[in-house]
């Protein structure tokens, strides 16, 4: 007659492995979705920064050249290109 602990062992060994394996395959899938989510968040962040840095040297670059363009005319300077 076969012994039935091994069998029960057996069977319980498997059921919490492969619910193990289960929980772990599922969590790793979403922190993967999360990684991609911040990541993806941290892009956006880093273009809008950029962009906000660039609009604030473009009408910096423009301020400056009208006050460069003004004191010159101001002091008499001929600036004309042609």
């Amino acid at each position: 007659m076969m012994d039935w602990v091994p069998v029960v062992f057996i069977a319980f060994k498997v059921l919490v492995f492969g619910t193990g394996m289960f929980f772990a395959i599922k969590w790793h899938y979403e922190q993967g979705k999360k990684a991609k989510e911040k990541a993806e968040e941290k892009r956006s962040a880093v273009l809008r920064a950029g962009g906000k840095v660039a609009a604030v040297f473009v009408l910096s670059l423009v301020g400056l050249s009208l006050l460069a363009f003004g004191l010159g005319r101001m002091l008499g300077l001929d600036l004309s290109f042609a």
